[in-house]
């Protein structure tokens, strides 16, 4: 395993750690399809399903954790949500939202932004 992919799934166990302690449940990680991945589909006690991209940056000289989720990014995560509620019929009466998690450095805290982005506001 690269040590890329190592720091991802690191950061998206404390991600998932993180919205459970905040009352979400995660119920799929790692949803792949052919329009892209989701890193974790969570739900609230309201019925809200909650997709989430989880984002580190060990370097911000670039781009921050952030700033790399660019409009194409969304829509790839757009996409893929909807092919998860074709697949999953059982949620597809549940609001919607598409959050974030972010870390950067040394994953000291995670950022939470919910409603980061929605399907309306990308196409």
């Amino acid at each position: 395993m690269t040590s890329t992919l190592a720091k991802g799934q690191a950061s998206e166990s404390l991600a998932a750690a993180y919205l459970t302690r905040q009352g979400l449940t995660c119920i799929q990680r790692n949803f792949r399809c052919k329009q892209g991945e989701i890193d974790l589909i969570c739900i609230t006690d309201d019925q809200t399903l909650v997709f989430v991209e989880v984002r580190s940056r060990s370097l911000t000289r670039y781009a921050s954790a952030a700033e790399s989720i660019t409009l194409r990014k969304q829509q790839r995560i757009i996409h893929c949500s909807r092919y998860f509620l074709l697949t999953h019929p059982q949620y597809q009466d549940c609001n919607l939202r598409f959050d974030v998690v972010l870390f950067d450095t040394n994953h000291q805290s995670p950022q939470w932004i919910c409603s980061a982005f929605d399907a309306t506001s990308v196409y």
